[in-house]
């Protein structure tokens, strides 16, 4: 009890000082510090006020221990008492800052040809439906189609408050097994798409230095190459201390495609950032962090069998029809408390 103890009065600590920052003059008229105290003080408000309910729920367990006349009161308190805790330990254990943030979503289509262009078609649009079904707004930034009618690469936006607390948990390769519409046979083919979430970055996130930028237009194309526009509205930017590339072509305005471009390679960068840091992380301390393990297969949906299994929890469940319909709950449930039993054992209570 004396470690939760310490722990609260550091929260407290923490919780003060962070209100005293934001009412400092020189944080509140500097831009990007004020909006990373305002983001540490929404982080800590759910952890205080359990903190301060806790408190009370103790004091209260410890008068009922003291009085005999509310003995009675002892097991319902101390119930009270131990569900706090719990709650108050998993506030306080480690979350990914950028949780609450929005997010970019990438789709490619990985092995398969074709097969592999029409799984990607058909992600695209399980991650809308599940963004809907969540209250997030699906933004479609670029869709690069591929000749068979599938998605050789999709661009896309999901906003709203924890959107990447949620979608971080698709990041890998998706696994379809299943019979193509073209395959006369009868067989089963498997095939993958791949998946990138990356936060997406504000103003004050990420730096970018327009003299570091090689920005290019030309005239958009759709399949097969055929020119869709008569204006060089399609843009490319290269970030060239990266290397990073992105393109944009969707809009007819060289403008609206200049502005979904810098979206995206600011995400790109702060992604960078972030699994940089959280390299340096992972070698001092042995829990794996961050979100290197993009590449990894992490979830199979076998039409056959109407069976879904994520591979990084062990789970399987034969509802594949309602899972392609957007319902991903159950996945992403399980995902977070894994998530959080981790944090909570690489955290020093």
């Amino acid at each position: 009890m004396a470690a939760l103890d310490d722990l609260v009065v550091e929260l407290e600590r923490s919780y003060t000082e962070t209100q005293q920052r934001l009412s400092d003059p020189a944080v509140y008229n500097d831009h990007r510090e004020a909006a990373e105290a305002g983001r540490r003080l929404k982080s800590l408000e759910r952890p205080y006020a359990l903190a301060q309910e806790w408190r009370l729920r103790q004091e209260d367990l410890d008068a009922a221990r003291a009085d005999p006349d509310l003995s009675e009161l002892v097991p319902d308190l101390e119930a009270d008492v131990a569900r706090l805790e719990e709650e108050l330990r998993l506030s306080l254990a480690e979350h990914d800052p950028a949780d609450s943030k929005d997010v970019i979503v990438e789709i490619r289509q990985g092995v398969g040809g074709d097969e592999a262009g029409l799984w990607a078609g058909d992600l695209a649009r399980m991650f809308q439906r599940y963004a809907e079904n969540r209250g997030f707004k699906w933004e479609e930034l670029e869709v690069n189609a591929n000749e068979g009618g599938g998605v050789k690469e999709g661009v896309f936006a999901v906003k709203g408050d924890g959107a990447y607390s949620v979608f971080k948990f698709e990041a890998g390769t998706h696994r379809v097994q299943r019979v193509p519409e073209t395959e006369s046979q009868g067989r089963i083919h498997t095939s993958t798409a791949t998946v990138a979430v990356m936060p997406e970055a504000e103003d004050v996130d990420v730096d970018i230095d327009e003299k570091e930028l090689k920005i290019d237009v030309y005239r958009s194309s759709g399949p097969g190459g055929q020119s869709v526009n008569t204006t060089d509205s399609a843009v490319r930017i290269t970030h060239l201390p990266s290397g990073i590339v992105v393109a944009m072509q969707d809009e007819r305005s060289q403008l609206q495609n200049r502005e979904k471009a810098m979206r995206v390679l600011r995400a790109r960068l702060y992604e960078a950032e972030r699994e940089r840091l959280a390299a340096e992380q992972a070698a001092t301390r042995s829990a794996q962090v961050g979100t290197g393990a993009r590449a990894e297969k992490i979830r199979t949906y076998n039409y056959p069998e109407n069976r879904v299994t994520d591979h990084r929890i062990k789970l399987t469940v034969h509802r594949l029809d309602q899972v392609l319909q957007g319902g991903l709950d159950e996945f992403t449930d399980a995902l977070t408390a894994d998530e959080q039993r981790r944090a909570l054992e690489t955290a020093s209570v």
